[in-house]
């Protein structure tokens, strides 16, 4: 089996060792920030600057402001171009979830989440009136491994709950404000720079799509559903022609399901075109009854 990466970008080599530097520098010079009068070993023993950290990463964690922005441009784009007739933002509360109405008269529902291998990527449920439920994945962390965030939202989280829940997932999109920046240099736009596509005054490289299997896998009845087309799930087919995607570039998600003994297993495998990218071992499915 070739070893092909599942999604292109990779951490940025010697990244971790910038924000290393930066931060040792930052807390060194923390006491000369600001108008808090204390000197340096009043400031220390204060305990100022661990409580304005802690403050700042709570920000960044509640905020869903820069991410309903980048999903509100794109959105706007496609309306703009007369690719889809209408969208709304229909979320409440901790779900940031979008509604699109296609050409076709189909609805298009989209759930927003961070970076894949944290535990809300299980949080989802497809809404009644979806004739499509897409994810999109977009992680403000620029310290994240993108393939290991891509292979864990995708085999350990999203395929469990699939299985577990019988709840269908058409598609996911990776694609979000930290693309094609120093912190996270995108290939297709390095080999390509004429693939950029100008967005709230920002160069975005085209998304990465993962398209999930058109049924649910079961172990008994179901247990290798073929994964839709690019062509099958229209929000996808429309988002790849306005930042274009070649149709062999989207990516397939296999995920077949067996039993073993009274566990329910699934595998999940990783196509673009006739190369598999990656291939997982037969996982227990934990949840499943």
């Amino acid at each position: 089996m070739a070893n092909y990466p599942i999604i292109p970008c990779k951490e940025t080599d010697g990244w971790k060792d910038v924000v290393a530097a930066y931060a040792d520098a930052l807390q060194a010079a923390a006491h000369t920030v600001g108008n808090h009068g204390m000197n340096e070993e009043e400031f220390l023993e204060s305990g100022l600057f661990k409580s304005a950290v802690e403050r700042l990463r709570g920000q960044s964690a509640a905020s869903m402001g820069v991410k309903k922005l980048f999903i509100s441009n794109v959105l706007d784009v496609l309306r703009d171009q007369g690719r889809v007739v209408s969208w709304q933002f229909a979320g409440a509360g901790d779900r940031h979830d979008y509604e699109v109405a296609l050409p076709d008269g189909r609805i298009c529902c989209i759930e927003a989440k961070g970076c894949l291998d944290g535990n809300n990527t299980n949080i989802f449920k497809r809404p009644a009136n979806a004739d499509e439920f897409i994810i999109w994945s977009l992680c403000q962390n620029p310290g994240a491994n993108p393939r290991h965030n891509a292979w864990s939202g995708i085999h350990t989280r999203l395929s469990a709950e699939i299985i577990a829940r019988r709840e269908r997932v058409d598609g996911l999109v990776i694609w979000d404000m930290l693309c094609g920046t120093a912190a996270r240099p995108c290939p297709k736009v390095i080999n390509d720079p004429t693939r950029v596509t100008e967005v709230g005054g920002k160069n975005l490289p085209p998304p990465c799509i993962y398209l999930f299997p058109r049924s649910i896998p079961d172990a008994r009845n179901n247990p290798k559903p073929r994964p839709w087309g690019l062509k099958d799930v229209h929000f996808l087919d429309i988002l790849a022609q306005a930042f274009p995607v070649p149709e062999n570039e989207a990516i397939s998600v296999e995920i077949e399901a067996r039993m073993e003994g009274v566990d329910v297993q699934r595998l999940t495998r990783y196509r673009n075109g006739a190369n598999v990218l990656h291939e997982s071992k037969w996982t227990t499915v934990r949840r499943a009854n």
